[in-house]
């Protein structure tokens, strides 16, 4: 009973604040120096009601703020919400007196910086979480152009890495019978594969063969963080569209066959992994999400065999180009690329085939040989699920075969199978060494792309 008068106090003190504010219109255009005295005042308080309240006008004041002056802002957080280097150089000196555990705590107090007590405190308001997500996305978009920033982003990374720990983030199966307020979500956020429309949406969530799961946190309500759309199949399938259409499973070539019921499936496809929240970027859902979808499946199908995925290949067709461009090649190899330039190339049965001839085994070098300036390979996609212990299993020619399928990635996709007994060993060798688990499918075509380079000729 007292926690429950506690709670509706609280509740009213943010109501009333709200009030308040609606009756002042001189809050109703403010600029970025109003939001900093409010967050003085809120550092400054010292009683949780009170600071409730002034959470809440806090971030009432950030959300009208301009566009220019949410920049200002940020560049006030910077500066003025920084470390005191006082208290540092202080309690520097009496850690290297004494070198205990106490003193070493107090030098980590005073090397954190004012802004994350002040996110903390901007949590304590109604909704305070989500806001602060929108918060970071606002300071996301500002990074490139002002990259002093990356302070704040130190921050807000640091915190919600603790709040948005998989022990708070609750797993939730999407299907038809979901309230509506998320399904409207689903579609808005889906960034893999578009949905059209609410039928396309009930393709993907209706269907017996399909399932959907996404993590919710309790602080931002029904705003999902990050979602998978799963396909049951017989065998491993190799292109897209079949599952986009609803034509039911495919086979491990690519065409339809159907099944019956679920208990029929010896396959669960993932084939769209979207985040929803752009102010989470870099905080880790994904690895989670297929593990714990991994294990909520085979309960509820043991049948199941093969967990797989198949996943586009984001940025090949621009590596592609710097190799067609590229005069070290072979002119023949570069000469063959140039038929990816030809409208409709996939319908010319002869055109096609010396392009697959020549960009299986390129893709292969691209998703094992290239690295980013971290030592990794190159491709996002590639990170994520090998990063989580996955196989690079199978290059799929013409798996995608819509506009943004040729655009990104010649139509390419790709199978990551994750094989239940290998994935800890697969995780630990790519962490440890950035060793790229791939079948001996993918091994060979590999071998295939460095004679290619060479001018030499293949079977």
């Amino acid at each position: 009973m007292n926690m429950l008068f506690l709670q509706e106090l609280f509740n009213n003190i943010t109501q009333r604040d709200a009030l308040l504010r609606r009756r002042h219109p001189e809050t109703l255009t403010p600029d970025h120096g109003q939001l900093v005295n409010a967050c003085h005042k809120l550092l400054e308080s010292d009683g949780e009601a009170s600071s409730i309240a002034l959470a809440s006008r806090a971030l009432a004041i950030y959300q009208r703020l301009s566009a220019a002056e949410k920049s200002r802002f940020f560049a006030r957080l910077t500066a003025d919400f920084a470390a005191e280097p006082g208290p540092i150089d202080a309690a520097y000196l009496a850690y290297q007196e004494v070198r205990d555990n106490p003193s070493l705590q107090r030098l980590f107090e005073a090397c954190e910086p004012r802004r994350q007590e002040l996110f903390r405190r901007l949590n304590l308001a109604s909704d305070g979480t989500y806001e602060l997500v929108k918060m970071r996305e606002d300071l996301l978009g500002l990074l490139r152009e002002q990259p002093e920033l990356a302070a704040i982003d130190d921050d807000f990374a640091h915190l919600f890495g603790s709040w948005f720990n998989r022990g708070f983030l609750m797993l939730k199966r999407i299907d038809w019978n979901t309230p509506a307020s998320i399904l409207e979500k689903i579609i808005r956020y889906e960034a893999v594969h578009e949905i059209q429309d609410w039928d396309d949406l009930r393709r993907r969530l209706d269907a017996r063969d399909r399932r959907c799961f996404a993590f919710f946190h309790p602080a931002i309500g029904d705003e999902p963080l990050i979602f998978v759309e799963v396909a049951l199949h017989k065998g491993l399938p190799s292109r897209i569209q079949p599952i986009l259409s609803g034509e039911s499973s495919g086979n491990s070539s690519g065409s339809r066959k159907a099944i019956d019921e679920p208990e029929d499936a010896d396959t669960a496809a993932f084939f769209g992994i979207s985040n929803c929240q752009t102010g989470l970027r870099g905080i880790s859902f994904g690895n989670f999400l297929i593990k714990q979808v991994v294990q909520e499946l085979s309960q509820e199908l043991p049948q199941l065999k093969y967990f797989v995925t198949l996943s586009p290949v984001p940025g090949f067709s621009q590596w592609l180009q710097e190799q067609r461009d590229d005069e070290q090649l072979p002119a023949s190899l570069r000469q063959s690329l140039k038929g990816l330039e030809t409208p409709g190339w996939h319908q010319d049965k002869t055109r096609e085939e010396q392009l697959k001839a020549a960009i299986r085994p390129l893709a292969a070098r691209y998703l094992i040989e290239e690295k980013n300036r971290h030592g990794l390979p190159l491709n996002p996609v590639a990170r994520f699920h090998l990063g989580n212990g996955a196989e690079l299993h199978r290059i799929n020619w013409l798996g995608d075969i819509s506009e943004k399928g040729f655009k990104q990635a010649a139509g390419l996709m790709v199978n990551y199978l994750y094989v239940l007994d290998d994935i800890e060993r697969n995780h630990e060798n790519y962490t440890a060494k950035a060793t790229v688990a791939c079948s001996s499918e993918v091994r060979d075509l590999a071998k295939r792309a460095r004679k290619l380079a060479k001018g030499e000729t293949t079977k």
